[in-house]
């Protein structure tokens, strides 16, 4: 398990549940970033996902835990899942997610592709 990228998941977590799950997004995504969602064509570039995360975002609260990390060799190219929890309107949906992340030009990791999965169910 890589600390360095669950230290990166859990600060753009904690960004969304401080200034809003937008505001985390367009913080964190890529210029070329590919977000894939249930039943939805891919949205592919940072352009697409702004248009995406533009909607009001202050009746939500998008908050995830990073389950496991690991990073390329190469120190460039890495991945993080785990569980997230949205809660609206006091009703919660629990699911899964998986992130690809990549230090961009100036060392920071950005994440290239996003998804999630509804549904949560514990064993």
């Amino acid at each position: 398990m890589n600390k360095e990228l669950m230290t990166v998941d859990r600060a753009f977590s904690a960004l969304s549940k401080e200034r809003g799950m937008n505001r985390a997004f367009l913080s964190y995504v890529a210029e070329d970033a590919v977000m894939l969602s249930p039943n939805k064509m891919p949205i592919a570039g940072k352009d697409k996902i702004n248009a995406l995360f533009q909607r009001n975002d202050s009746d939500k609260e998008f908050t995830w835990e990073p389950l496991y990390a690991d990073i390329a060799e190469s120190g460039e190219l890495g991945y993080t899942y785990g569980t997230y929890t949205i809660t609206t309107d006091g009703e919660t949906q629990k699911g899964t997610y998986v992130s690809i992340w990549k230090k961009d030009s100036g060392g920071k990791w950005k994440f290239v592709l996003d998804s999630g999965n509804d549904g949560l169910v514990e064993p």
